[in-house]
């Protein structure tokens, strides 16, 4: 919550170099602060020349498996995902933008038993040094994605701190509260 305890009150935070303001290690690695748009990542990595069309495969691939089964990413607690390609120089990056409601540590670990739960590859295998026992070693896979964060130094959030569940409830009552008044009239 922000220092009144107002979810609707917007809130902003400026965030040091390091990503976090004191230093406390998680199993992987220092946990990076919650923010008012709650935790999350950015990576920037070059992707393997030629993998510019496989990795844009994937979008539509989600996209499907998405409408598919609404609910498939929910044990990762997104609020969104952010997938862009550009180039520097000759070469073509990958950024990777996700904001979710569990910590860095907890999220990689999810994200890793979600693609072996559901037997899907990650983007990922198309980025330059992608480790390839990612599968069976997700402390390769979390150094890789730590070694390629790109920290924020602002986050800002219209609705500050609040859980992807608080919203969905919100939204559920919003609906049961309208339904309710439709049938009185």
């Amino acid at each position: 919550m922000t220092a009144s305890g107002d979810f609707l009150t917007p809130a902003a935070m400026a965030l040091p170099p390091e990503g976090y303001f004191e230093k406390v290690d998680g199993p992987y690695g220092p946990l990076f602060p919650k923010t008012p748009a709650n935790y999350g990542f950015s990576i920037l990595a070059k992707i393997i020349p030629g993998r510019e069309a496989t990795i844009r495969a994937y979008g539509p691939t989600i996209e499907a498996a998405i409408r598919n089964n609404p609910t498939l990413l929910a044990p990762l607690k997104l609020h969104y995902l952010r997938w862009l390609l550009f180039p520097i120089g000759a070469d073509t990056y990958f950024m990777y933008q996700g904001i979710f409601d569990t910590d860095f540590d907890k999220y990689t670990d999810d994200a890793v038993a979600l693609f072996k739960l559901v037997g899907v590859d990650t983007v990922f295998e198309n980025l330059e040094g992608f480790p390839a026992d990612w599968k069976t070693n997700s402390a390769s896979f979390v150094k890789f994605v730590r070694a390629h964060q790109v920290s924020s130094f602002m986050e800002y959030a219209e609705y500050p701190y609040v859980s992807t569940d608080e919203i969905k409830k919100a939204l559920r009552l919003k609906a049961s509260l309208s339904d309710a008044l439709d049938q009185l009239q």
